[in-house]
């Protein structure tokens, strides 16, 4: 780190003046700077060149003020310099003073970052501050005795071993800011690069100068030592600088190429100082000062340069090439200059002495000593590499995955052997051929397409990329069905799903691809099992709705007129109750291949759930008329073949279907056209299952009234507002009342009591039946049991559903407890069947019905003769009475043959030895014409209607009504037109809201 002025004394005549110029110049040597282009005639260019650096981001302390300050203060330095300071006096002070105040500077910045921060990088910086220390203080020195004694310099002073003493811990920390060598032949390596350069500039500096300097330096020793001694610690520093520029840490690069470029700024300052121009004319405070200022002021700014941001580099950039090259050739180019320096001698006919004969048979042999343990270590390298070459090579050859090397153009270099194994094709054969005739046709345009895409990417931003294709394999094809092997015929292709991960590689691309077809099929199979029915294996309802909402916003015309068709297995429950769950299941794989026979092609079939089916048809007629007749053709299908038998456990199976069907209007919703043909397949079943339904919009509205009037009767009964009536039972001979019959009325807010029907019928479909039945059966008994109780023993009669007899909260137990907690005898309670389902099954019903006549409770059938269950339920179950219904009863005077009839069914029952009560005898003439059949116990309007509990008191007190006396004949005259009945108590209007 020697400045300038050392050179001084190269040239000078008399030594000890040569030895009073050299100490001045040798005080400026002690900056490190940021690296930065210098020019030999423009030293403090070199600082205007590293502040205009891009700027520090990220954690560092550097930014553009601290850059323009310095660059301000080494400005107006070099601009007093150049102007000569003003006077004489102004000039030796900052020629002195101002690079001792520069360098103090240099010396605290560096302590105080060295204290702040921690690392490896510590010490250097430590180190950097005594040298500027030095340098202040030899600076100091020799200002105080030009400055302020005004007497030169003595020729040994202080400041002679302050300026020596800067070079040693400059060169040191130069040292630990370096890479660190891992071997010990790097260490040897670096120390022979570090002689080489020495060697180098020793010999050039010898030839030119140095041989000079000790011949005029005399005998004296160390006289010549001292003369010597700057320009040596120069050679040696500039050789670390350029041993180390190639080495420099990755660790707060940018405070280690300030460092750097310090150095050689300082170096350039002293070689300008050895010119014959600025040599004779050199004063303190001149423009040579200005260098040295600048780099002491660099030093100061280095270590809070901060973290430099740069644009990111692709890999193998041009800048890491040229470096390593530089590198490489350092060596080379050292031992160049030295042959250059004894050609200087040589061509200028001076005299080779030892000195240089010595240094230049180091180089050499540092030259050779290097050559050597270079080509040991390459030897050892390419062992090394062989070694990795043939452990990389087995674990390709080894590898399951299949290997591809393909060129830039799309042809394969290289294939793994693992491609026999994987693909089932010899790897020769597959080197040379393209890449793209292995690849599946459809999926083809997709790999390359995100091979452009992969390509056209920064290789930083995205190393490698991901594709999943199908690639050609020679493996025999599998009969999935049995798992037998059969060739490939001529034109069919094995194709295997492969995930390929794909690298770049010398302007191709690597492919390191795995056989992944199990995957592929079981994720296959696991979306399959998300949109199909595990049983039937068809679409499921999400997907079902999906492509009824894909064909009702498609474009195409034969999406237009699309309909849906809801299927319900009418008595299939029943078929689980008495087969099994079994039979069942096989029941509905049956009716699943049934429905996808019937439908075509384009048409698609669904399982909802249950024993529900749903179909999507597409592709009718344009014309509504026609449309419907297509539909309705294909529903009537749907419903033969699924009331065909059903083969299952053995034996036969029969279900009937109730099938909706709406069509899809314009404007109308997936949801909604599901909704309709949902509705229109309840109305199937309503109106007797087992037939074919089209939606109407009058549907949804019989929906929303009979919601509504659920809602009401849920209120109803909250509030409490239904009560009580009962109608007489009276025998037809003598008018006695035998029994009563318990009815509920409604109570409107007006006070009017009301039967509506129709409300009624909303009761039934929800849970507010169960409860209204409750609420019954409780309050008929109990009013029955005070009746009891004050003497009128007539039994009472409570209308109960089959359903509702069944449930689990109304057991046999139950009704004992009931009669118990009133005081009611057993047979003075009627259970009364009303209506007939056929999901009831009778077995469990008959055994209900015995239980209950075992502990004295009486049933009756209601509706005898409304149809085959009647009958069916007549045979199979144990009843004690049955109520003629009163389609029977309305047209027995006038229709002779429903006259028959009805005299068939009361004989029927007289001869099974059981009660018949007639229904609805609202006239006379009926009570005549069924009293004449036969038959003994009537109830209506003839009589009396529904009576509160005060009234029916008083009608039990009187005991009997009076009934018409006589025969048909003399009663009855023959009409042609049916006489208009009274209003029955079935046909109430339903009260207002």
């Amino acid at each position: 780190m020697g400045d300038a002025r050392p050179m001084d004394f190269l040239q000078r005549a008399s030594p000890e003046r040569r030895q009073q110029q050299y100490a001045p110049a040798a005080r400026r040597h002690g900056t490190a700077v940021r690296p930065a282009p210098t020019t030999p005639d423009r030293p403090v260019s070199s600082t205007g060149a590293v502040l205009a650096r891009p700027s520090v981001q990220g954690g560092g302390r550097g930014g553009l003020l601290p850059q323009l300050l310095v660059a301000l203060v080494c400005g107006g330095y070099t601009t007093g310099a150049v102007l000569g300071w003003g006077s004489e006096e102004v000039a030796l002070v900052m020629g002195d003073f101002g690079l001792s105040a520069a360098a103090a500077t240099a010396a605290v910045s560096t302590l105080v970052y060295a204290r702040k921060v921690c690392g490896q990088h510590r010490p250097a910086w430590l180190l950097f501050a005594v040298s500027s220390a030095m340098v202040a203080l030899g600076n100091g020195i020799w200002g105080w005795y030009e400055v302020v004694l005004r007497r030169p310099v003595p020729q040994t002073s202080a400041a002679d071993f302050c300026f020596l003493m800067f070079a040693p811990p400059a060169i040191i920390g130069l040292l630990v800011l370096a890479k660190r060598p891992v071997t010990r032949a790097g260490w040897v390596c670096l120390a022979l690069d570090a002689s080489l350069i020495g060697g180098s500039l020793l010999t050039l500096s010898w030839s030119l100068a140095l041989a000079h300097t000790a011949a005029w330096d005399g005998p004296s020793t160390a006289r010549m030592a001292l003369s010597l001694a700057y320009p040596l610690l120069d050679i040696v520093l500039v050789s670390m600088v350029l041993a180390l520029h190639f080495r420099r840490s990755a660790a707060n690069r940018a405070a280690v190429n300030t460092a750097i470029a310090a150095l050689a700024l300082t170096v350039l300052c002293d070689a300008l100082f050895t010119s014959p121009i600025l040599r004779e004319h050199y004063r303190s405070g001149q423009i040579l000062d200005a260098g040295w200022f600048a780099g002491s002021m660099l030093l100061a700014y280095a270590p809070w340069t901060g973290t430099r941001t740069e644009p990111p580099r692709r890999n193998g950039t041009a800048t890491r090439k040229v470096t390593g090259s530089l590198a490489a050739l350092t060596p080379y180019l050292a031992a160049a200059v030295c042959t250059l320096g004894i050609l200087y001698n040589v061509i200028t006919g001076q005299k080779c002495d030892r000195v240089m004969l010595c240094t230049g048979a180091a180089v050499v042999l540092a030259l050779v000593v290097r050559q050597g343990i270079m080509l040991l270590d390459n030897i050892s390298l390419t062992q090394e590499l062989a070694q990795k070459e043939n452990h990389f090579r087995s674990l390709v050859q080894g590898s399951s995955d299949v290997i591809m090397i393909a060129a830039p153009s799309g042809v394969l270099r290289y294939v793994s052997p693992a491609a026999q194994g994987v693909y089932g094709r010899d790897p020769e054969e597959l080197v040379g051929t393209e890449l793209a005739a292995h690849i599946h046709p459809d999926d083809l345009g997709r790999v390359v397409h995100e091979v452009r895409r992969f390509l056209a990417a920064p290789p930083g931003d995205e190393p490698a990329t991901r594709i999943e294709c199908r690639i050609r394999s020679g493996h025999r094809r599998t009969d999935g069905a049995g798992g037998r092997e059969k060739d490939r015929q001529e034109g069919e292709d094995c194709w295997l799903s492969v995930e390929s991960s794909v690298n770049r590689y010398q302007g191709g691309l690597i492919f390191n691809s795995r056989d992944v077809t199990e995957r592929v099929r079981l994720q296959a199979q696991l979306q399959h099992n998300a949109s199909h029915d595990p049983l039937t294996d068809l679409p499921n309802r999400a997907l079902f709705t999906e492509r009824v909402t894909r064909a009702l916003t498609s474009r195409r015309a034969a999406d237009d007129h699309a309909a849906l068709l809801y299927v319900d297995l009418d008595g299939f429950k029943a078929v689980n109750d008495t087969v099994g769950h079994q039979a069942g299941d096989e029941l509905l794989v049956q009716a699943a291949r049934r429905i996808q026979d019937a439908l075509r092609s384009g048409d698609t079939a669904a399982r909802l759930g249950g024993d529900e089916f749903a179909a999507l048809v597409c592709g009718t007629s344009a014309d509504r008329r026609e449309r419907e007749f297509q539909i309705l053709d294909i529903a009537e299908r749907l419903r033969s073949v699924l009331c065909e038998p059903y083969p299952v456990e053995g034996g036969e199976v029969r279900v009937a279907a109730s099938i909706g069907i709406a069509f899809a209007e314009p404007g109308v919703t997936p949801g909604e056209l599901m909704r309709n043909a949902d509705l229109a397949m309840y109305r199937a079943k309503q109106a007797g299952k087992g037939r074919v339904e089209v939606y109407a919009p009058q549907m949804q509205a019989d929906v929303v009234r009979r919601t509504e009037l659920a809602g009401r009767l849920r209120k109803a009964l909250h509030d409490g507002e239904f009560t009580l009536l009962h109608q007489p039972v009276v025998e037809l001979d003598s008018g006695r009342v035998s029994s009563v019959e318990a009815q509920a009325r409604w109570r409107s807010a007006q006070g009017i009591l009301f039967t509506p029907a129709e409300f009624l019928r909303a009761a039934e479909d929800t849970d507010r039946s169960l409860e209204l039945g409750r609420w019954l059966l409780e309050r008929a008994v109990e009013q029955a049991g005070l009746r009891y109780g004050a003497g009128h023993t007539v039994p009472v009669a409570v209308r109960l559903p089959a359903h509702r007899l069944l449930h689990r909260d109304l057991p046999v137990s139950g009704f004992e407890t009931l009669l118990t907690r009133h005081g009611l005898p057993p047979g003075g309670l009627v259970l009364e069947l009303a209506g007939s389902d056929p999901r009831i099954a009778l077995d469990e019903l008959e055994r209900r019905l015995s239980a209950l006549r075992r502990i004295g409770v009486r049933v009756c059938l209601g509706g005898f003769g409304g149809g085959y269950a009647a009958l069916t339920a007549l045979r199979r179950l144990p009843v004690d009475l049955v109520k003629l219904d009163r389609c029977f009863v309305e047209g027995v005077v006038e229709s002779a043959r429903l006259h028959k009839i009805t005299r068939g069914l009361l004989r029927i029952a007289h001869d099974l030895g059981i009660g018949c009560v007639a229904d609805g005898v609202d006239r006379p003439e009926q009570l005549l014409v069924l009293r004449d059949m036969g038959c003994t116990h009537g109830q209506g309007m003839a009589f009396s209607g529904p009576l509160d509990e005060q009234r029916l008191r008083g009608s039990l007190t009187r005991g009997s009504f009076p009934v018409p006396r006589g025969t048909p004949r003399e009663q009855v005259t023959p009409i042609a037109v049916p006489l208009p009945s009274r209003r029955s108590n079935a046909e109430t209007r339903v009260p207002p809201a």
